[in-house]
């Protein structure tokens, strides 16, 4: 027997049971059991039949019943555009990588930067060198081998710090080993990484990415050794390693990385001796000297090339190398002096010192403590001490037996010549060609920097000689020059600057005012010698300041060298 629906709804049927066969069963006032068994609403809260009603379930979102919130078509309110992000009355927003503002920096990289091809790899580098890791673009694919899913990472390590070993063994600046050692490595995919310089230690991290843990490898340099024409074809490497368009594989790299340490020197032992006793012979003509003078100081510096190759076979440091090589010279103008010959012995001691100060050294010190890198720069300037010392020591002590036996040398003995200026440059530039042969540069850059040499000795002697200007600022702006020059040359072959500068800054060398700073020691002239090794220093250091300036002014005013600019380090307070 089913449930039947009441025929009246008074009060006593609302408060009536219903039951059914199984009974006892109440149902609740204003709803009733339909013929399905479904329960239908009567009570006045009914929504009446007709009526559509939106359907609410589980699962449906929550509608605003906040008295705050805005009505229906009502749009809010647009934001002051004085407002500050984030205000109290600015709307939440949520961060869209689609929609991004111009100054979001993607993952690939910044878009900002211009790293045009046609920019030096140096240039590059030393761009992406100054900026943080997250920042650096990313690198192009790879071309290396069709097919290849990559070099294996320390294979890629070990190649980046055996090129990097080269290039700081044959005297390059830190700046520019960082920026080799960069290219290398995003040659091969590796952008990650950060290279580290110093004096005898190089090292090399790359960490795939931030949860990853990195890879780190590092090289100590045993031996340093100048040989331009291997610096050279190193930085030849990594230019074909940075073309894009290159297909030049890691193996590739090590076989012609093999052959560049294989290759011989250019010029054989006794052209380097005959370019030594040259440069001395060229230094003394430029200080004064006759041909005479030129015989002598070319025969003892000869003859000091010849003893140090000795004491080097010997295993001698090479401070005791430098020492023994800078007697003979002396050694030679106090024998004049003490037969009474007509020649200044001052000139001849000037000359063979020319042979063994060593600028190379000190202009690559002074540059990488300007470009910021202290430890290498300090370092380089040590060993440059170290040799000047023993320099000084080897000089002194030939000069000291020199005075005891009666050897009369005036240090008030005024060298140089301005009535023979043509005479003058040809001696500088025959001074810049050994210079280059003792470098062992390459033959093809022989002539430029000889050329160089010139242009360089040409500016000092109208600076100083002609228009009476202080011989440390003549220097420097000479110096400039060289500098402007060599960078114009070694863009224009993608090479090293330093094979076109290093060589024309031996015309430049303080070798007269050292000579008199240790004579006036010798003599028990303190105030005198400390006066002329004081000008001395401040040459030196002209020199290699005025090469550097001369590399950044090429580098801010020259068409084509700013495109891709290099932050400059902040480190310094106020900046």
């Amino acid at each position: 027997m089913g449930v039947t629906e009441p025929e009246a709804h008074g009060p006593e049927e609302d408060r009536k049971p219903v039951s059914d066969e199984a009974g006892g069963a109440f149902v609740p006032v204003g709803v009733v059991l339909g013929i399905d068994g479904d329960a239908s609403v009567t009570s006045e809260f009914a929504i009446p039949a007709g009526l559509d009603v939106p359907a609410t379930g589980a699962e449906s979102e929550a509608q605003a019943t906040s008295e705050f919130a805005l009505p229906e078509g009502l749009a809010p309110p647009e934001p002051v555009a004085t407002e500050q992000e984030g205000s109290a009355f600015s709307l939440p927003r949520t961060y869209s990588a689609r929609h991004a503002p111009v100054a979001f920096t993607p993952a690939s990289g910044i878009p900002v930067v211009s790293l045009t091809k046609d920019v030096p790899w140096q240039d590059r580098m030393r761009t992406m060198l100054r900026m943080p890791v997250a920042e650096r673009p990313a690198p192009e694919a790879p071309t290396r081998v069709e097919g290849e899913t990559g070099p294996a990472v320390p294979r890629v390590l070990d190649l980046t710090l055996r090129i990097g070993e080269l290039l700081l063994a044959g005297g390059e600046g830190a700046e520019d080993v960082e920026a080799a050692m960069f290219a290398v490595c995003r040659s091969f995919g590796l952008d990650r990484c950060e290279p580290t310089v110093t004096f005898t230690q190089l090292s090399i991290t790359y960490q795939p990415s931030l949860v990853d843990d990195p890879v780190t490898a590092s090289r100590i340099v045993r031996r340093r050794a100048t040989d331009y024409t291997r610096l050279a074809a190193v930085f030849q490497l990594v230019d074909d390693l940075s073309d894009a368009e290159s297909t030049t594989s890691l193996e590739e790299a090590y076989r012609r990385l093999a052959e560049i340490r294989r290759n011989r020197h250019p010029y054989p032992g006794w052209a380097l001796t005959t370019a030594s006793g040259l440069l001395a012979g060229a230094a003394s003509v430029l200080v004064g000297g006759g041909v005479v003078v030129f015989v002598a100081a070319a025969l003892g510096a000869m003859l000091g090339d010849r003893l140090a190759w000795v004491c080097s076979g010997r295993g001698l440091p090479e401070f005791y190398q430098f020492l023994v090589a800078a007697m003979p010279p002396a050694a030679i103008g106090l024998a004049l002096t003490l037969v009474q010959v007509d020649v200044e012995a001052s000139a001849v001691i000037t000359g063979g010192l020319f042979a063994l100060l060593p600028g190379r050294a000190l202009v690559a010190g002074v540059q990488d403590g300007l470009t910021g890198y202290y430890i290498t720069a300090s370092a380089r300037l040590l060993e440059v001490m170290y040799l000047f010392v023993g320099i000084v020591v080897g000089v002194l002590l030939v000069l000291y037996f020199g005075v005891k036996l009666g050897a009369e040398l005036n240090p008030d003995a005024a060298l140089g010549s301005a009535d023979r200026p043509l005479l003058q440059l040809g001696a500088s530039m025959l001074l810049s060609l050994t210079f280059a042969v003792l470098l062992q540069q390459e033959r093809s850059t022989v002539l430029a920097v000889t050329l160089n040499g010139g242009v360089a000795w040409a500016v000092y002697g109208a600076m100083h000689e002609a228009g009476g200007i202080s011989p440390v600022a003549s220097t420097a702006v000479a110096a400039g020059v060289v500098g402007l020059f060599g960078q114009l040359l070694s863009r224009y072959r993608f090479a090293s600057a330093l094979p076109y500068t290093t060589a024309a800054i031996g015309p430049l060398l303080p070798g007269s005012a050292t000579y008199f700073g240790l004579l006036g020691f010798a003599q028990n002239n303190v105030d005198a010698g400390l006066v002329s090794l004081t000008k001395a220093a401040a040459l030196a250091m002209a020199i290699a300041i005025g090469v550097n300036l001369g590399s950044e002014v090429f580098r801010l005013f020259l068409p084509g060298a700013a495109r891709a600019g290099r932050k400059a380090a902040k480190r310094t307070r106020g900046f």
